[in-house]
């Protein structure tokens, strides 16, 4: 079996994104035996029609994105458009993801010696000032992930839209867990997250992207199993 996964990557600097996806797909590939497991950014001029060329028809293309916005369902599939391929939903629809992240939360309060039900998990995410489907994603996965962490109040906080993540992080105290909504260490998680938590004075656990958690590879061959 062949698979393609796909990510949005940095057209200012397309090429450590680039190596990181390539280094995303490799540890992809070490839970399915067997099966061909390429990558491509969009930001890469040409790289993604290149792999796509090089795919044999049926080749499951998974876009590392966390809603199915414009990027997915638009230029992507455009892009792709005449190749033989089947695409998946993006990350941050898999109903897996909500359990790894609900494991990964527990597992940092219970680092700290942190009582679920006095912790705080915010969740800074793009969200959109031209689409809800963004946002929606955000939402739809913080009432999934709601039902794993019962006794935790969960804030959400957007980049692009109200209410913003500096509003939603202002006034949380020190026992607070900042969990980004995003696929991987982009401009938005290196300076916007940041930013907007520094501005809000935000105490708490800064952890890395969700896309960064150490179960994402196993994660995305489940799903392209599932796919199979």
């Amino acid at each position: 079996m062949h698979a393609l996964i796909v990510a949005h990557g940095q057209p200012s600097a397309p090429p450590v994104p680039e190596a990181a996806l390539g280094a995303l797909a490799a540890r992809v590939r070490n839970h399915l035996p067997g099966w061909v497991v390429k990558s491509a950014t969009m930001a890469t001029p040409y790289l993604l029609e290149q792999r796509a060329r090089d795919c044999p028809a049926g080749t499951l293309v998974y876009p590392l994105f966390m809603a199915d916005g414009w990027f997915v369902r638009t230029k992507l599939r455009r892009r792709l458009n005449g190749f033989a391929v089947q695409f998946l939903d993006p990350m941050g629809l898999d109903p897996a993801l909500p359990a790894l992240a609900a494991n990964l939360v527990q597992g940092h309060a219970a680092s700290h010696g942190w009582d679920m039900g006095e912790t705080t998990l915010l969740l800074p995410a793009h969200g959109s000032a031209r689409s809800d489907l963004a946002a929606d994603a955000t939402r739809a996965f913080a009432q999934a992930l709601q039902p794993l962490l019962p006794d935790t109040p969960i804030r959400l906080g957007f980049v692009e839209q109200p209410p913003s993540i500096e509003d939603a992080a202002h006034g949380l105290s020190e026992q607070a867990i900042s969990l980004p909504f995003f696929a991987a260490k982009g401009g938005h998680a290196l300076e916007d997250v940041p930013q907007a938590l520094d501005a809000a004075d935000f105490k708490g656990v800064r952890l890395p992207p969700l896309g960064l958690a150490c179960g994402i590879p196993a994660l995305i061959a489940n799903a392209l199993r599932r796919a199979v």
